[in-house]
């Protein structure tokens, strides 16, 4: 694994915090040289001086964005080996509990970050990737709600179905012509995104809520097959399956949850969540 690693280029971004900053620590720590991006300039320049990797701060969602900084990181590192497309955002609690009447603006955002920054960094990568002939990985930090379902935040749900949608995607297009593709799935992980959840916080930990240095071990256990589908909650494979089996039963379950969660019920007992 640390071989798949040692002196790769590697890229990282909203590696300023949580799972960025500890896939790029321990990138760092398996030999591979890593540009640290995020849209918080001091929190790039921090990890980047903490892993003596590259700060190349600024908004990757942007299609300016995403080309400026793979060229940036092409010249740091004369390749980039490994893109982990990791920057995500949430509705956040001012748009309400109801995030059906979330505004376009949030909707246009959340697109924009959880969506395209991973096509518009694809675009750039891959024609790259394809005519070396040496390939490339490319990891996207998606989320458990991208394979089952987030209560309370639909602009969070479907963004993450559509970022797994997406790695499927490149996998299946370019996984034969040396192009990696993996999907990173985590339940809850401690966070400051998983901190502002307020209520929905203790359902997102149900199972256990992970740090983000045990999210990036788990991608580095995977580095041993190339699996596309890295679950730091194991759990999460068989909650994956019951919807895909029985869906009609998994949303009688997450019926459930969500008529506890607006009764102010401790959603978290309730073990039959896609039961």
């Amino acid at each position: 694994m640390a071989t798949a690693l040692t002196d790769a280029g590697a890229v990282v971004t909203g590696a300023g915090h949580g799972i960025g900053r500890a896939l790029a620590r321990r990138l760092a720590a398996e030999g591979a040289r890593v540009v640290v991006n995020d849209l918080d300039a001091a929190a790039a320049e921090a990890v980047a001086a903490e892993v003596g990797g590259t700060a190349a701060p600024g908004d990757c969602a942007t299609a300016a964005g995403a080309r400026d900084l793979v060229e940036q990181a092409t010249a740091a590192l004369g390749r980039v080996d490994v893109f982990c497309a990791n920057a995500g955002i949430d509705a956040g609690p001012e748009s309400g509990p109801d995030t059906l009447q979330a505004p376009d603006e949030v909707w246009d955002r959340m697109l924009g970050v959880n969506v395209l920054a991973h096509v518009r960094a694809a675009r750039e990568l891959v024609p790259r990737w394809l005519e070396d002939g040496r390939g490339g990985r490319f990891v996207v930090t998606a989320s458990a709600a991208g394979l089952l379902t987030m209560i309370g935040s639909a602009p969070y749900s479907v963004t993450k179905h559509a970022a797994v949608g997406f790695a499927e995607w490149l996998s299946v297009t370019y996984g034969a012509r040396g192009v990696t593709v993996q999907a990173i799935c985590p339940q809850g992980v401690q966070t400051r995104m998983l901190e502002q959840s307020g209520d929905l916080a203790q359902l997102l930990s149900r199972d256990s809520a992970l740090t983000p240095e045990a999210v990036a071990q788990a991608w580095v256990d995977s580095l041993a097959d190339d699996r596309f589908l890295v679950l730091p909650h194991p759990e999460v494979a068989g909650y994956y399956a019951a919807r895909a089996t029985d869906t009609d039963r998994w949303l009688a379950g997450m019926r459930r949850l969500q008529a506890k969660i607006d009764a102010g019920v401790d959603a978290g007992a309730d073990t039959g969540a896609g039961a």
